[in-house]
């Protein structure tokens, strides 16, 4: 099977602010039983692939997904002649690429080694950004980013502005913890899809990074975000009234939950500013536990586009449906 090397299973809710950033962790147990016993503040990115390596058992792979976009579009690839993800990475922030992390305050300033815009609000539109790249709006969307009939869809990487934006979430995450996870060879590090398939990923000894995003696992889990009544996130109330789905959900895959995890949940993660925070992260975490026990597909793209390029977000599958929703509404 593919994920039986698997002793970690990791997500974090990511965000540009390094208060918002949380991680939920599961253990597999010698009974082969999944516990999650720890929901933690990420305070240091470059510490985090360490931590997990504490908690690796011998001869055993790890799985960490991040809730930001890994992978860029592919007409900006064209633009700028980038023919694979992970050996653009490393380059980000020197030589040429030296301001691509820094967001544009001024629409002139826009260029393809400098995409991330706006740095703050004021009068920003879409207009700027593609007469600053030369691609339309549309084209700034990777095809994982594109809605589909069980979700809309996410924002593209370099629009900066709104409370969907993940451009200065991808911007901390690449620089801050991938890149330099990349350069320490100790870790082992393999980003999926680009370093290969989930198989070839998952073996003894690596660290392998997901992209994932929450929303992709609400309606695999069955958590009723779509139902009449517009339930948010952001609310103690409604994360509360999913506590007992949650629990159970637990209960029936044979999965382990500390109690101080228990304790969060049916306090729908308490009334703070972190708890829609907490709560992505463990949904997170569910949907990639629901994916490693075999209950969803793990969809491995085989376009190179996707593979080389775009990269994937782990248990969505069947993009036929993003394309298919694009043209319908253009």
């Amino acid at each position: 099977m593919i994920f039986d090397q698997l002793s970690v299973i990791a997500h974090a809710d990511w965000s540009k602010d390094p208060g918002k950033r949380w991680m939920a962790i599961a253990v597999l147990q010698p009974d082969h039983h999944w516990f999650i016993n720890k929901l933690v503040k990420v305070l240091d990115p470059l510490n985090i692939f360490h931590n997990l390596k504490l908690l690796q058992a011998r001869g055993s792979c790890i799985l960490a997904g991040f809730d930001f976009p890994i992978g860029i579009p592919m007409c900006y690839a064209e633009q700028t002649h980038v023919t694979h993800f992970l050996q653009l990475l490393p380059m980000l922030g020197r030589g040429e690429w030296e301001q691509f992390y820094n967001p544009v305050s001024i629409p002139s300033e826009i260029s393809l080694h400098r995409p991330f815009y706006p740095a703050t609000p004021g009068n920003s539109k879409h207009l700027h950004l593609e007469l600053g790249l030369r691609l339309t709006f549309k084209q700034l969307y990777r095809l994982c980013e594109k809605g589909h009939e069980n979700r809309r869809a996410a924002c593209p990487l370099f629009w900066t502005l709104g409370g969907q934006q993940v451009g200065k979430a991808a911007i901390t995450g690449w620089r801050d913890l991938l890149s330099p996870a990349m350069a320490d060879h100790e870790l082992n590090l393999k980003i999926w899809p680009f370093s290969g398939t989930l198989a070839e990923l998952c073996q003894p000894g690596n660290l392998v990074a997901v992209e994932t995003y929450p929303a992709e696992f609400y309606g695999q889990l069955g958590l009723p975000f779509s139902s009449p009544g517009r339930k948010s996130k952001r609310r103690q109330a409604d994360r509360l009234s999913f506590s007992e789905l949650l629990i159970s959900w637990a209960s029936t895959h044979g999965l382990e939950l500390a109690t101080s995890i228990q304790n969060s949940i049916v306090d729908g993660f308490g009334s703070g500013r972190h708890g829609e925070d907490q709560f992505d992260a463990l949904v997170g975490l569910y949907g990639m536990i629901n994916i490693v026990m075999g209950c969803h597909v793990a969809w491995e793209p085989a376009l190179p586009q996707l593979r080389e390029i775009e990269g994937w977000i782990f248990g969505q599958s069947d993009p036929e449906r993003a394309i298919s929703n694009t043209r319908n509404n253009d």
